[in-house]
């Protein structure tokens, strides 16, 4: 039996503590502080740091950028819908607030193509060019869910690949800008409940380097689908209503 954690266990973590998540969001809305649902919120912050990793994985081994950054695009476009079908948020953005518009899956693409643009993959910039690209990006991701955050967190795991204590570091260093964000515009307990992502800590330690068994179009699938059940379940307990900031 092989030692640690392949990326596809990594995966499969992420999908159970976002689906208890997201269910928690639409059965209790409105930053509920009951102690054991804010738990529940805490666990739910496994997934996000999971699929950072995983992109920068998917950079670093992929035989295809193109067909990967392409098909994170279109499952973004496509989870928009059943994201904001999930939380009761306006399918055009920006109607009721400029954050939480879109899913994570935007932030994600985009992390990637930030990634493509710092190596020089399709064109070589000059360096001002690269923080000008950046910067837009940054723009472009912010009113995502995780918001710009996690491109940066993409970056500095990217970066810092060689050594991992920096690597925990600097993304403990961008979800605390997030968590601060929300302190500021949204949720004082929940600003809190963002700093749960160091728990992933020791989960991506263990990470042998390893694929793993598994259908990558299971997780894209799974993603759009889940985010449906969650939508319908939201209309049946509380009618057409928005439970996140942004709906």
């Amino acid at each position: 039996m092989e030692k640690g954690l392949n990326s596809h266990q990594l995966k499969l973590i992420a999908i159970v503590a976002m689906t208890l998540d997201h269910l928690s969001w639409v059965i209790w809305p409105n930053y509920p502080t009951i102690w054991w649902i804010v738990l529940i919120h805490i666990f739910g912050r496994l997934a996000a740091p999971i699929f950072w990793f995983s992109v920068v994985e998917g950079y670093t081994h992929t035989h295809n950028l193109k067909k990967y950054i392409a098909r994170l695009f279109v499952f973004s476009i496509i989870a928009h819908f059943a994201y904001n079908f999930a939380f009761g948020i306006p399918f055009l953005p920006f109607k009721t607030s400029v954050f939480n518009q879109t899913s994570v899956i935007w932030g994600l693409a985009w992390g990637v193509v930030a990634l493509a643009i710092s190596d020089n993959v399709f064109f070589t910039l000059k360096q001002w060019q690269k923080v000008a690209a950046l910067l837009v990006i940054f723009a472009i991701t912010f009113p995502s869910d995780w918001s710009c955050i996690g491109v940066l967190a993409i970056l500095q795991l990217y970066y810092n690949k060689d050594n991992y204590k920096k690597q925990m570091t600097m993304m403990m260093l961008c979800v605390a800008a997030y968590a601060l964000i929300y302190f500021l515009f949204i949720d004082k307990v929940y600003a809190l409940v963002q700093l749960g992502v160091v728990l992933v800590i020791p989960l991506l330690k263990s990470y042998n380097g390893k694929l793993g068994k598994g259908s990558k179009w299971f997780f894209y699938c799974y993603y759009i689908g889940h985010l449906a059940l969650c939508g319908i379940i939201r209309i049946m307990l509380h009618g057409n209503m928005g439970v996140l900031i942004g709906g």
